[in-house]
């Protein structure tokens, strides 16, 4: 029988995912290997106005976890150093983490409330957080038939051990700028969510986006195991990424973005930067590479404040 216990970061961000693909909450927690009432409880504790939202239910269980008795005044030069951070684009759970390696014990919470009333007075602390303190419905959007994918492998056939506990499993997406003109090919590890993105100047060309992919990745090459990506057609050319990299290219189901969570949480970093309905003509190919950059430089809760590219770099 499944126990009730404390849901990692990774499976709200399933769970948001899978609810917004009108999965059952018993099928949800089978899929998690939770109890079906770890489920219920869960929605039911960390639900918004709006509905189950990842971020919002994270944010509410480390509230409770880190709730202590009495009132705590935090020094004027603690918020200066906050605010510095802020304006490098970092998270308030990345700020609290690295914080707390350096004994300084601040709330995310506390820190959100500072932003909402630095905005309240005209500040523009609010404009480096990734979503501008708004919570927006995650849209559905339609996936390529599988037909048009010759000698598709499904990803049912991937390995088990391909699950991110190991390094060297990669996922893959695009991004497209405004009425589809442009598109942005991205790739992240698994594990250390180190990201790697480029323009496709050629569009969604098939086998154009296959020759970005082999560049990106043939520096790390002997460092991939697998590649995951989306049923769109602009991968129909798999087998050569698979021929020249040495590494199998597996598809996730169709409207099942949950099964490649690690790229699309990437590209909601990369949407911070390049936002949705922005024309990509606005952005330089040095841009594009700062925004990667910036990225991997960000400290993560999950490499327990390390940055994506430390972590990657000392794996190799």
């Amino acid at each position: 029988m499944l126990m009730y216990k404390q849901l990692t970061r990774e499976q709200r961000y399933s769970i948001d995912l899978l609810l917004k693909d009108n999965v059952k909450k018993n099928k949800i927690a089978k899929m998690l290997s939770v109890s079906p009432s770890t489920i219920t409880r869960e929605i039911k504790r960390n639900k918004g106005k709006r509905g189950y939202s990842f971020l919002l239910a994270q944010e509410m269980a480390e509230e409770r976890k880190e709730r202590l008795p009495g009132n705590r005044s935090i020094k004027k030069d603690l918020w200066a150093r906050v605010d510095e951070m802020l304006r490098e684009d970092w998270s308030p759970m990345q700020i609290k983490g690295v914080l707390a390696m350096e004994g300084v014990s601040i709330s995310h919470q506390s820190i959100y409330t500072h932003i909402e009333k630095d905005k309240k007075l005209g500040g523009d602390l609010y404009t480096h957080c990734r979503h501008k303190l708004k919570h927006r419905k995650r849209p559905v959007g339609a996936v390529a038939c599988c037909r048009n994918i010759p000698d598709r492998r499904g990803i049912d056939e991937r390995p088990k051990e391909a699950d991110g506990s190991r390094f060297g499993d990669w996922e893959l997406d695009t991004i497209v700028g405004k009425d589809n003109k442009g598109a942005i090919v991205t790739l992240t590890e698994r594990k250390t969510n180190f990201i790697l993105m480029e323009r496709l100047k050629h569009g969604k060309n098939a086998l154009e986006t296959a020759k970005v992919v082999v560049r990106l990745l043939f520096p790390y090459r002997k460092n991939v195991r697998t590649i995951t990506t989306d049923n769109g057609p602009e991968f129909a050319a798999h087998k050569y990424v698979s021929e020249m990299i040495k590494a199998p290219v597996f598809f996730a189901d169709p409207y099942s973005s949950w099964q490649k969570g690690a790229i699309e949480n990437a590209n909601k970093l990369i949407r911070q930067y390049i936002p949705k309905g922005a024309a990509f003509d606005r952005f330089s190919d040095d841009f594009i590479k700062s925004v990667q950059y910036k990225i991997n430089r960000r400290p993560r809760e999950k490499l327990s404040f390390s940055s994506p590219s430390s972590v990657f770099f000392n794996s190799l």
